[in-house]
């Protein structure tokens, strides 16, 4: 019997029989060596090569086995046979990438979190009856005016400007650079242009830098300030999209015959006269096309939000909502409802963007 205030005897302590002892922990001596690591690291990428390069050559061996065997059929056959074999893959390649995911999709809006139960149109009901989830609608709708608006307005400002200039190539190269840089890419630079610090540390952030030149002793975190942070987000998207619109928008301003601009100018129509009454009616299509497209990858912005934020003080939008109700809350019928909406979003303009496309093909 021990004594109160006196250390427990050896036959009260809890058995550590399950700690591993030193012995049995592996020595230096023991481990594999770096050489023999590197062997198999080197093995196992020779196999994964091998195996893709194996289903390479299968899959271009079955289009071989299938264009030798068209190429022989005669008769009725030859017809139906070729329309199988050049429209088949394609066909079967979008049930598997598109019609499939979509009907699960719409499947799973109708389910509850975990897809036991049917629910309707419940998930639904609460995306426009839930308040931060029409925050996030909201957001998501101002990103889709101002975004594609300002990059396409630039766009168009920058072609008429640039073609004036000797050396276009290089400016057109320089402004439409942006667009080779990933989302993710284009998050990170922001963030560190976006960066700020306590007033007594160095700033490192080139808004903030900016502001202590101007005499702002003490600007704000950038990215926590709202409703800031949200056109500061939607800069990042500006930036990368300017130059594509640019670009198109140049070879649209360059189709336009000089004698209807000869014609203008003759008749009185100089300055912003002949942008507004002949150069913008002569690129409306190509204006209308290029805006939907920067909706359409608007709508999607995904990984500006979620690199630089991640959806907190109040940026969230409709695309990383959906992510993180499916993948973070693992609520598969939030999500998929959300897809939903966000997919009925972008349809429209893409029938839009087809329409306008075939009356360009119609005119020319």
């Amino acid at each position: 019997m021990s004594v109160p205030g006196s250390p427990p005897s050896a036959d009260l302590l809890p058995s550590v029989d399950f700690l591993p002892s030193v012995d049995h922990l592996p020595s230096a001596d023991h481990l594999p060596p770096a050489d023999s690591l590197a062997a198999g690291a080197w093995g196992d990428a020779a196999v994964k090569f091998g195996n893709s390069i194996g289903a390479i050559a299968g899959f271009l061996g079955i289009l071989l086995l299938v264009f030798l065997v068209a190429g022989r059929a005669r008769g009725r056959l030859a017809r139906p046979l070729a329309v199988l074999v050049f429209l088949g893959p394609a066909v079967l390649l979008l049930a598997v990438g598109l019609v499939v995911p979509l009907v699960r999709t719409v499947y799973l809006s109708l389910q509850n979190a975990d897809g036991s139960r049917f629910v309707g149109g419940e998930n639904f009901g609460w995306a426009f009856t839930t308040d931060s989830i029409r925050e996030v609608l909201l957001n998501t709708l101002l990103w889709l005016v101002v975004a594609p608006l300002v990059a396409t307005g630039l766009g168009l400002v920058l072609a008429l400007l640039v073609d004036r200039m000797r050396g276009q190539a290089v400016y057109k190269s320089l402004i439409f650079m942006p667009m080779a840089i990933s989302l993710v890419g284009a998050s990170i630079i922001f963030k560190f242009v976006y960066e700020a610090r306590g007033k007594d540390q160095p700033q490192i952030g080139l808004l903030s830098q900016l502001a202590h030149a101007v005499g702002w002793s003490d600007p704000p975190n950038w990215l926590l300030s709202q409703p800031l942070n949200t056109f500061l987000l939607m800069a990042v998207m500006v930036w990368v999209q300017t130059g594509f619109a640019m670009v198109v928008l140049s070879a649209a301003i360059k189709a336009i015959p000089d004698e209807v601009t000869e014609a203008a100018r003759l008749d009185g129509a100089t300055g912003l006269r002949l942008f507004w009454s002949v150069t913008v009616p002569m690129i409306r299509t190509t204006v209308m096309v290029v805006l939907t497209t920067v909706m359409i990858i608007t709508l999607k912005a995904f990984d500006i939000v979620r690199t630089m934020t991640g959806g907190n003080f109040g940026t969230q939008v409709l695309a990383n909502e959906m992510y993180s109700q499916s993948f973070v809350q693992f609520d598969d019928g939030r999500g998929s409802a959300l897809a939903v909406l966000l997919f009925l979003a972008v349809l429209p303009l893409v029938a839009y963007n087809i329409v306008q496309l075939r009356r360009e093909r119609e005119v020319r």
